[in-house]
């Protein structure tokens, strides 16, 4: 028998002529010696093990190439992310994908690349968290064919030419007067409309001012022409208003100097008050 250590948090898958044998975890561990032999992921490189045998089972980063993608509004810019990812089958990740850096790289590029395309720059840039989660969701998919588990993916850089960056410049400050002209135009109109208001309140109150005095001026009319058909008889009372209205005519003519003034020959007549 031959007794072999696994170190911490590490497996080791074996083989019996070539086929699966077992996975041994971490600590000491006893294998049939010529015939039982480790299996090496020499192709894996540094990636996830030791000594190309022993499957780290620990939280792993991988940092993406940039990759040249295709806004949904045709910018071309290149972005490159963070995965952060763990075996959870060490069988799988060992024998149901080929190459598997490489296959794990191309397609959190490839997701990348098809999420960038969903979305506008200018969502690209203020969201990233949504595309974050959405390449996320994407990997998700070959997580159990692949026995790994992925944690989360983080978008580092997005690069794009100065010629978009001029552009993008341009459409910041045309947003920026187009937001202070629609605040000038709603603050004028609301200006307007307050204006308005106050005047047709305004309006209204006099209106219902002068309908009130009128109808008071009209109440004290009546009860005034009828105190004097009272104490003076219907012709004396009418001889009197005859003769305040000629009075009140008689001031708004001559408040002007310049005015010269004809009394009629009867007015003499309209002061004098029967007794009979």
């Amino acid at each position: 028998m031959f007794i072999f250590t696994v170190p911490h948090n590490h497996v080791m898958l074996t083989t019996i002529f070539g086929k699966h044998k077992a996975i041994y975890g971490q600590g000491l561990n006893v294998r049939i010696p010529f015939f039982e032999k480790p299996k090496k992921v020499y192709e894996w490189g540094g990636i996830a093990n030791k000594k190309s045998m022993f499957i780290e089972l620990s939280d792993q980063l991988i940092d993406t190439r940039p990759r040249q993608c295709q806004s949904a509004d045709n910018v071309t810019i290149e972005v490159n992310a963070s995965i952060h990812w763990k075996i959870t089958d060490p069988y799988k990740a060992v024998y149901h994908v080929d190459s598997f850096e490489k296959s794990l790289i191309d397609i959190a590029l490839n997701s990348m690349r098809s999420e960038v395309g969903k979305l506008k720059l200018d969502q690209i840039l203020s969201n990233r968290q949504k595309l974050n989660q959405a390449i996320a969701s994407d990997l998700s998919v070959v997580s159990d064919t692949w026995g790994i588990h992925f944690l989360r993916v983080e978008i580092q850089d997005i690069n794009y030419s100065q010629e978009t960056a001029d552009v993008m410049l341009q459409e910041m400050t045309a947003e920026r007067k187009k937001r202070a002209l629609i605040a000038e135009a709603e603050g004028e109109s609301e200006s307007l409309m307050k204006k308005a208001n106050a005047n047709a309140n305004a309006t209204i109150i006099e209106s219902e001012a002068k309908g009130r005095a009128l109808e008071i001026s009209t109440k004290a009319e009546g009860v005034y022409l009828d105190t004097l058909i009272e104490k003076l008889g219907i012709e004396n009372a009418t001889k009197i208003l005859a003769a305040d209205k000629y009075i009140q005519a008689m001031e708004q003519i001559t408040k002007n100097p310049s005015h010269k003034v004809f009394l009629p020959n009867n007015s003499q007549s309209i002061l004098e008050i029967s007794d009979k």
